[in-house]
């Protein structure tokens, strides 16, 4: 397909592009040659394929081709052997693809739920505005997330803090005391979540705390608290970070690397006289060509060796009649000069 209809596509968001095997002529000695596929289009079953082609030589519909062969391994590997050395490749493919799904038409319908919620049709740019709107959306859902996680971490750790500044005096409330939970809440004015998770420590784990640890963790969580609220406070440093990720995954799927490089290759069809095609799609046999006095034409299959056996309507007779063939051209000029 045109660049131009591609351009189009990606800015309407509706096209299809032409998708086309792989070949090449493979020599095979003293002028002969066949030609192997080595990629189908996307999607296209190669059991199918090959079945159509050989309906297609079965129905005389190929008549440049002499047969279809499987030689594939891994790799894909279709062999077609032409009727003759003088078959032109170029046509004889042209009238493939024109046939079979060596050649297939791959739909794009670029329909997005904008914002995960209303479907429409939309154009590239408008696919790549929703989709970094939705990364921006994520950061945030992201961030909001780790900020509540780390607000609760902090006050479990200053809980530990006064467990650790008064920890004979917890150790005897839990050994002693029946209800430990809010006799500690009412002493230090802890939370429920932070009473809990102390009473939650082993004995063994209280002893161990340690003052350093705790406000190491402590420190570090308020400086990533810091920083997530700065985040979510500021639409540029949100757009900043969105970039930074995206050039994460420029570097590992970007065009130069061996994940992103391109697997298909762009090409203009090539242009064959259309006749040429037709022709490479007709069967040469042998046909008698009728004209009537009253100027009807027709073809009859064979060679006939006996004009005097054909009929026609009443009131009309032979005019003429010649053998041919199904692939000849035939100059055929009226009266009026047409």
């Amino acid at each position: 397909d045109s660049y131009e209809s591609m351009v189009e596509a990606y800015k309407t968001g509706r096209g299809s592009f032409r998708v086309r095997s792989k070949w090449h002529t493979e020599d095979q000695g003293r002028g002969t040659w066949q030609i192997v596929v080595t990629e189908i289009p996307y999607g296209v079953q190669k059991s199918r394929l090959i079945e159509k082609i050989a309906e297609l030589l079965i129905a005389r519909r190929l008549p440049l081709l002499d047969d279809v062969r499987d030689e594939s391994a891994e790799d894909v590997r279709l062999v077609l052997v032409p009727k003759s050395r003088t078959v032109d490749p170029a046509i004889m493919m042209e009238s493939l693809f024109k046939l079979t799904e060596l050649e297939s038409r791959f739909p794009l319908n670029m329909n997005v739920l904008s914002r995960g919620k209303v479907p429409g049709v939309m154009s590239l740019k408008q696919v790549l505005q929703e989709w970094l709107e939705h990364r921006k959306e994520v950061l945030i859902r992201r961030s909001r997330h780790r900020l509540n996680e780390i607000v609760r971490r902090l006050e479990i750790l200053g809980g530990y803090l006064i467990a650790y500044l008064n920890l004979d005096e917890v150790i005897r409330i839990i050994r002693e005391e029946d209800e430990p939970k809010p006799v500690m809440m009412e002493r230090w004015g802890l939370t429920d979540l932070q009473a809990e998770s102390i009473l939650n420590m082993r004995l063994r784990s209280l002893r161990k705390l340690e003052e350093f640890e705790i406000r190491k963790e402590f420190d570090a969580l308020s400086a990533e608290k810091d920083q997530i609220e700065s985040l979510l406070a500021s639409d540029a440093k949100q757009w900043k970070t969105i970039r930074w990720e995206i050039e994460k995954q420029r570097d590992k799927f970007g065009s130069s690397t061996e994940l992103g490089r391109r697997r298909t290759q762009f090409a203009d069809a090539p242009e064959h006289d259309i006749v040429d095609i037709q022709q490479a799609m007709i069967e040469r046999e042998p046909v008698t060509v009728v004209i009537s006095e009253k100027g009807w034409l027709r073809a009859l299959k064979g060679h006939l060796a006996d004009f005097a056996s054909l009929t026609f309507k009443e009131g009309d007779g032979l005019k003429l009649a010649f053998h041919a063939q199904t692939t000849d051209k035939i100059l055929v000029l009226t009266t009026g000069g047409k």
